[in-house]
């Protein structure tokens, strides 16, 4: 669903702020995930990271010739050491294609180390990258953080293997986690006319209720219907959600407020932001009186929000809190304060456009409620054909440039 479009005239892309190795493209990510803290329930498993070889693995959106890979440690408490990386197109599991191995280097050198709260970005490289591809990307790591930057809420199966088997083809006694760790995001070197989506969100956009190794969040349905469309094909798709993450506070990873200029504004290529967040907080507030000073204090976040990005001359579009009905944030207070957002993103003129994911997931006999089809179970969180029904519901014409 959505409603009339307002663009403004001086709208254009965001560029990188330093030069490309090519003055007629600019550097898109393809690929990223929001990095946090991990949690203690979601750290490595035996053997760890220290001395050990991580082999993760990523669906990227648009492809290109020309790739750089990012790595954090923003949430460690000591350095990180990657004594090799290397990154080859996955055939399935933990398998890459051999002749596609290639040897990431830092300044040169095939190690680095990461120091503590910052981040580095590899050496561009040479590589035929496809759209809406796998890539592995294996690490043999040196000396690890005990607190360890990474993202829980992958939805895809990593691989640890004991000792150094960063070249190897299949890593066949790996122990298997569903998370990703130290991995923040691969950029390609694009046209001009390339630029990418941010989806900022909380567990619905990171794709709680989606299968494991499925790749079907309703980002990742977006970046296929962008693929099969002509006019959108150079499109790129980054998911920026954050299980748990609230907007204002309390919540898991940096709020939505406090990581918008790392995530958002800040991202490779980034032309558009949209913004699906709030439910958390609202499921939150313990009384109708908070839950209506939450409802004021998220209008207000996302006026924040649409301020800044409109400083940088990028389009926000407003997406809708979904149903949660039913759910454990179920009660009068949360569901009027959930009307009550919804109706501010539609009807205030304020974002660019409103993707409304209310109305094309509620219950039209039960608007408080998700669709039975849509509904994972737990009548918070789609499922996956939920997700696909949301990406389904956007207008591919707000991407057109």
């Amino acid at each position: 669903m959505l409603t009339d479009l307002v663009l403004a005239a001086n709208f254009f892309c965001a560029r990188p702020a330093v030069a490309t190795p090519d003055p007629g493209g600019h550097w898109v990510g393809t690929w990223g995930a929001s990095p946090q803290l991990t949690e203690t329930r979601n750290l490595p498993p035996p053997p760890g990271l220290t001395s050990n070889t991580l082999r993760q693995i990523v669906q990227v959106s648009i492809g290109g010739e020309t790739l750089r890979v990012r790595f954090s440690n923003a949430f460690g408490t000591e350095p990180v050491t990657m004594s090799s990386v290397h990154l080859a197109r996955s055939m399935g599991g933990s398998t890459i294609k051999t002749s596609s191995d290639k040897v990431l280097t830092f300044q040169g050198k095939p190690s680095v180390t990461i120091p503590t709260g910052k981040s580095v970005v590899s050496d561009p490289f040479d590589f035929d990258l496809a759209p809406l591809s796998d890539l592995a990307v294996t690490i043999d790591f040196g000396a690890a953080s005990a607190a360890v930057t990474g993202h829980p809420g992958s939805r895809t199966t990593s691989y640890l293997q004991a000792g150094d088997w960063v070249t190897a083809p299949d890593l066949p006694n790996a122990a298997k986690t569903g998370h990703w760790y130290i991995l923040e995001g691969i950029d390609v070197l694009a046209g001009n006319s390339s630029g990418a989506i941010i989806t900022l969100g909380d567990s619905i956009t990171d794709g709680r209720g989606s299968g494991t190794d499925r790749n079907d969040r309703w980002p990742d349905n977006l970046a296929r219907r962008l693929q099969a469309d002509t006019n959108t094909a150079s499109i790129a798709v980054l998911n920026e959600g954050i299980g748990g993450n609230c907007v204002l506070r309390g919540g898991l990873g940096p709020t939505a407020l406090s990581r918008f200029e790392r995530d958002g504004l800040s991202q490779n290529g980034v032309c558009w932001i949209i913004v699906l967040e709030g439910v958390n907080d609202i499921g939150g507030s313990h009384s109708p009186e908070a839950s209506a000073s939450v409802a004021t204090n998220l209008i207000a976040a996302y006026e924040q929000i649409i301020d800044q990005a409109h400083a940088r001359k990028l389009r926000v579009y407003g997406a809708t809190i979904t149903p949660f009905g039913g759910s454990f944030y179920d009660s009068p207070a949360h569901e009027a304060a959930r009307r009550r957002v919804n109706h501010w993103i539609r009807t205030s003129g304020r974002f660019d456009a409103v993707i409304d994911f209310d109305a094309a997931m509620r219950d039209p006999q039960e608007p408080s409620r998700l669709l039975v089809v849509a509904d994972s179970g737990d009548h918070l969180h789609p499922n996956e054909v939920g997700y696909g029904m949301m990406a389904d519901s956007i207008n591919l014409k707000l991407f057109e440039k």
